[in-house]
């Protein structure tokens, strides 16, 4: 299997407000059918801690399912991993723990046949993972925002990493998709 990161992003590289506001992607019919697309070519999602926390709070509820059912059924009902050494026992259904030896079990993952792994969001995650080489492909969501000031998307990165473009999509809202492939050193 192959793992993708999907982040997203404002027009000045930021993921979130400096209070951590996340009120701001552009999303519409258009987006909602990427994501279903999206969750398509995966049979596994992994997050860090915050995102997962997040994500837990908000689809399994009956907000999400009457506001986009098909999303919450596909987010709830595909496998997930939790990276983190800070969280108690996970309580959304389908999802595992892993809370040491994260490159072993990640590896163990990408050696297995099936769809795609991908990291949803989680960047510190993203970041630590590329710097083992583990990420086979990055998919940056770039909105058509511009915030002034938050928390950039790669903040916690204290290296370089070169990418090659592969490719990009337009959407009608202004956002952009660029899909790129890290390029070892």
């Amino acid at each position: 299997m192959r793992l993708f990161a999907f982040l997203v992003t404002t027009a000045d590289g930021y993921y979130e407000g400096p209070n951590q506001e996340f009120d701001w992607p552009v999303v519409d019919d258009e987006f909602n059918q990427f994501a279903i697309e999206q969750l398509e070519e995966i049979d596994t999602l992994v997050f860090g801690r915050t995102t997962y926390e997040a994500m837990a709070s908000y689809w399994p509820t009956p907000l999400a399912q009457q506001n986009d059912p098909v999303v919450a059924g596909k987010m709830n009902g595909v496998p997930k991993i939790v990276v983190s050494t800070t969280l108690g026992e996970p309580t959304w259904q389908n999802t595992r723990l892993v809370n040491q030896n994260v490159a072993e079990e990640i590896a163990k993952l990408k050696r297995q046949p099936g769809k795609a792994l991908a990291i949803f969001g989680s960047s510190d995650l993203t970041v630590r993972l590329m710097k083992l080489g583990l990420v086979d492909e990055l998919r940056i969501m770039v909105h058509p925002v511009i915030l002034g000031a938050g928390n950039s998307v790669f903040r916690t990165s204290d290296q370089r990493f070169k990418l090659k473009l592969l490719n990009v999509r337009r959407f009608n809202s202004g956002n952009v998709m660029l899909y790129y492939q890290p390029v070892s050193a």
